[in-house]
């Protein structure tokens, strides 16, 4: 049995710095999930899906991630998907302080 749909973004990470980016309704790509194309049904996903997949020089592993319209924008509706949205959590090896970094 298929999965039911759930609205959301595309997000994916960006090829050279790996940073977390979303697809904007023009076909950019953002930083920011607020700033994202709100997608509401199925047949519109798969499209926008097919184009951010044929974008690997800059985004990689584009997927629909589940999101929620809020008065600012698109908003990761799901655990993984805020965590994502806020950015690394953890430091660079080089600020550990370690002598081995």
């Amino acid at each position: 049995m298929a999965k039911p749909f759930r609205p959301g973004l595309i997000s994916a990470n960006h090829l050279a710095t790996g940073r977390v980016i979303y697809r904007a309704a023009s076909g950019a790509w953002v930083a920011r999930p607020e700033e994202a194309e709100f997608i509401a049904d199925a047949d519109t996903a798969r499209a926008r899906l097919e184009a951010a997949s044929t974008e690997s020089l800059v985004a990689v592993g584009p997927y629909l991630a589940p999101a929620r319209l809020t008065e600012a924008g698109p908003r990761p509706d799901h655990l993984r998907e805020a965590l994502r949205a806020s950015g690394p959590s953890a430091r660079a090896r080089a600020s550990w302080g370690h002598a081995d970094a």
